[in-house]
């Protein structure tokens, strides 16, 4: 008995020097790994990386920027069918444990040792709180340090913060695949919705993420996605958090994916956001633009910008098709699934409702087309199979080597099967396309609000997925005559009137010893009308007559107008300049005509209203006009609010309105009638460049103005009779009849001081009685119609002074284009 209870008593003691040994060993191990534990105090001013995102003006999502595609929602916003279904499927006993589950935690430990050396992955029961712990503060190494610092910190975080804190920062931070962070992110990848939009079959498929996205791939890997899913669902019904036949009837529902469209694709609007988006890393930098969460509302305008880009495809497609057929694409095998082989084949992504398609059997009269499948969004082709009909109608374009005078006689002479194309569906003809093929030629259209250089719409070329070179702000090219605005604008601001006149005659400069001689410029079309007005010279784009006015004015003149209004920074003081020899961009050119279409302020173009940050303030507004009033903090039949410009005066309101009415009679009488047909009050002005290399068309209304370049982009002749008149003009007429459709005809403002005096539209003189080529011209205090054409020139062609005091008739000054006489008049 005695050996017993020594015995007993020995073990006993023995047992109390282990535990004590035990609980000394456990204190000095715990004490150690908690010496080097992060600070857990950062995650009370937590900042994930949030996505960047970019609206149009009416609030339509464009784009999304991110290296992690985040919304951060606080737990308030996120409904409870989310948060229970991600408790159900991580951590059931969330709400009742102090960070750590030991039950967890043991099983965990039976797996390390039952699979210690088989070279497998050891598993866990971590909590959320300990993911919370290991996510934000540790790193994903696989061992038992890690394990103990985690619950270590795990025990700390449940100390200091809620159980709703904590769970906001684990459904924020999780990864749920696809590059989704956090649930708000990942119910729009895969969804298209809200998280309160999700139902419970949604909402457990997203649960059901965390354990490994890349085992649950909704198209890779669907039957284990489903099980999982419904796995959730069971967990969810078993925890109390949703009735039992709700459950069944989920779990009977399909997964389906929805993938979410962008924007920018929806729109054509892709070369404006990559703008926005190289506008937001040059000023505020990468990490901003891709984590910082910034709010961006932009200025474009979703309908103006689908009907730009619509009439400016429609303009180089027309164009292009005059050239004739250059061949397939390609050639693929069409033995077997064609499908599949189509389906490689690179097509433009963004020239809906263009199809790419495959000639699978041709006859005289019709061929018989194959439709690339789509794939689904794992990558694999959907096995459905599309045909269609290509008429001998929908080739006839494709005329044959030799020009027009060889017309299509059958859908053989252009088709043979294997032949890999574009073809279009035709309106309300189903199963039936015409054969179209990608422009060679290009260009670029800004649509601008002239009262606050807002671009309400922009096309940098043909199709952003075949080149992202944007054509509308990157592209230098020669305006040609559309700069002649900018010549008239500077006489008419230095004393010059509508009816001056100018000889239009042949004249010789003397360019120097280092020049190249003497350069004689010329009109398009090789004519020359004598003296002419001011007018006439604008409207009927009249190259000798603007020389002369740039000689008369001087270059250095021109060259500060040309930098007020933004044109070029620096021009040359070359009268070949005058002619737009300077290369500039479309982005430049409709700014310098928004100022005309104003009435002579400034205008600072701009894609962006507004950027807010992450927390809603204001970091960036482009309107800096001060508004008297708006802050009152209640209205007692207070005034209306005024906004206050301060923007500078370019050039006189005056001057603006004499060169808008100069421009008018560019749509009316001149170059640019081809706008006559938008019915509405239209100026604006041609442009096309030595070998007709680049054609322009600058068009204003009131209140909307845009511009047009086309041309090669390794620049060549575009044709021999190609003109801004005649290809531009008809791109800006299409776009206005439709962005003015709706709109009344409003007259262009007059300013307070112009007199408009009723003239003879040829001599620019005071009209007579019986006058029948009459119009209202614009005149400035101090000015009128002349009675008489008063020379005041300085020199003849043979460089022998003249008498600048002379007056003479209008037959007299006519004569001098006879006897070659240069010089201004």
């Amino acid at each position: 008995m005695k050996f017993v209870l020594r015995l007993l008593g020995f073990l006993f003691a023995a047992g109390t020097v282990v535990f004590i040994v035990g609980v000394a060993g456990i204190s000095a191990l715990l004490w150690h790994y908690s010496k080097d534990l992060p600070d857990y105090s950062q995650l009370q001013d937590y900042e994930p990386p949030v996505m960047t995102r970019v609206h149009a003006a009416d609030g339509s999502l464009l784009a999304e920027y991110a290296n992690q595609h985040r919304l951060y929602l606080p737990i308030q916003a996120i409904p409870k069918l989310v948060t229970n279904a991600f408790v159900a499927a991580e951590d059931k006993n969330f709400y009742q444990h102090p960070g750590i589950d030991f039950s967890g935690i043991a099983r965990a430990g039976v797996l390390f040792v039952e699979n210690y050396g088989s070279g497998r992955r050891p598993q866990g029961a971590s909590t959320i709180t300990q993911q919370v712990a290991k996510n934000f503060l540790l790193t994903n190494e696989v061992s038992f340090e890690r394990k103990i610092k985690e619950a270590l910190l795990a025990l700390r975080i449940e100390r200091t913060y809620s159980k709703d804190k904590i769970l906001e920062l684990y459904l924020n931070e999780i990864y749920l695949g696809f590059g989704a962070y956090g649930v708000a992110a990942a119910s729009l990848l895969y969804f298209d919705k809200s998280v309160h939009e999700l139902t419970i079959a949604q909402a457990a498929y997203l649960a059901a993420l965390p354990k490994g996205p890349n085992n649950y791939n909704p198209f890779r890997r669907k039957e284990e996605a489903i099980a999982r899913r419904n796995y959730v669902i069971d967990r969810m019904a078993e925890d109390g958090y949703i009735p039992a036949d709700a459950a069944e009837q989920a779990k009977k529902q399909p997964l389906e994916i929805t993938v979410r469209p962008t924007g920018a694709h929806i729109f054509a609007a892709e070369y404006f956001t990559e703008e926005v988006r190289r506008y937001i890393f040059d000023n505020y930098g990468e990490k901003k633009l891709y984590e910082g969460g910034l709010s961006v509302r932009t200025t474009l305008d979703p309908k103006i910008q689908a009907e730009a880009r619509q009439a400016m495809i429609n303009g180089l497609v027309n164009f292009d098709e005059t050239q004739g057929y250059r061949g397939p694409v390609t050639k693929i095998d069409i033995s077997g699934d064609w499908g599949v082989k189509l389906a490689d084949v690179k097509s433009l992504a963004d020239i809906d409702p263009w199809r790419m398609a495959v000639v699978l059997e041709v006859s005289d009269q019709s061929a018989r087309i194959g439709l690339q499948p789509a794939r689904d969004p794992g990558g694999n082709v959907l096995k459905d199979r599309a045909t269609g009909i290509i008429s001998l109608e929908g080739v006839k374009w494709a005329k044959l080597a030799g020009g027009p005078s060889k017309p299509v006689q059958n859908v053989a002479q252009v088709l043979q099967p294997g032949d890999a194309i574009y073809v279009e569906p035709i309106p309300d003809q189903d199963g039936k396309y015409r054969l179209r093929q990608v422009p060679e030629i290009s260009g670029a259209m800004v649509v601008m609000d002239p009262h606050t250089g807002r671009v309400l719409a922009m096309v940098g070329g043909f199709s952003f997925d075949q080149s992202q070179f944007n054509r509308a702000t990157q592209a230098l090219r020669q305006p040609g005559s559309s700069f002649k605005p900018i010549v008239y604008s500077a006489a008419l601001d230095n004393g010059y009137t509508p009816s001056t006149i100018v000889m239009d005659a042949p004249i010789d400069i003397d360019t120097g010893a280092g020049g190249g001689g003497v350069w004689k410029p010329e009109n398009y079309g090789g004519k020359f009308y004598g003296p002419s007005t001011l007018r006439f010279g604008l409207e009927e784009s009249r190259n000798v007559m603007t020389v002369r006015l740039a000689q008369d004015i001087g270059m250095p003149l021109i060259a500060e107008y040309a930098k007020r209004f933004g044109v070029y920074d620096e021009l040359p003081p070359y009268l070949s300049y005058a002619l737009g020899a300077g290369e500039t961009t479309v982005m430049r050119m409709v700014t310098a005509y928004s100022m005309f279409d104003n009435g002579g302020r400034r205008v600072i173009p701009t894609l962006i209203d507004r950027i807010q940050d992450r927390y809603g303030h204001t970091i960036y507004k482009h309107d800096t006009r001060e508004c008297q009033g708006c802050d009152a903090p209640s209205w007692n039949n207070n005034p209306e609010p005024t906004l206050i410009d301060h923007r500078e005066q370019v050039i006189d309101p005056m001057t603006a309105y004499q060169i808008t009415s100069l421009m008018e009679g560019v749509v009316q009488r001149g170059t640019g009638t081809a706008l006559k047909a938008v019915g509405k009050p239209i100026a604006g002005k041609t442009g096309t460049t030595n070998d007709s290399k680049d054609v322009w068309f600058v068009g204003f209304s009131p209140d909307v103005v845009a511009g047009v370049y086309m041309g090669y982009d390794k620049p060549r002749k575009i044709g021999p009779r190609a003109t801004g008149g005649g290809l531009a003009a008809p791109i800006v007429r299409d776009f206005m009849k439709e962005a003015l459709a709706d709109k009344p005809p409003i007259p262009f403002r007059v300013p307070p001081g112009i007199k408009l005096i009723r003239v003879n539209a040829k001599t620019g003189m005071r009209a007579a009685p019986g006058d029948t080529n009459v119009i209202l011209e614009a005149f400035k205090p101090g000015t009128a119609p002349p009675d008489n054409y008063s020379l005041i020139g300085n020199e003849t062609a043979n460089g022998k002074p003249i008498d600048t005091s002379v007056s003479v008739s209008p037959d007299a000054a006519a004569g001098a284009v006879r006897s070659s006489t240069g010089g201004l008049y």
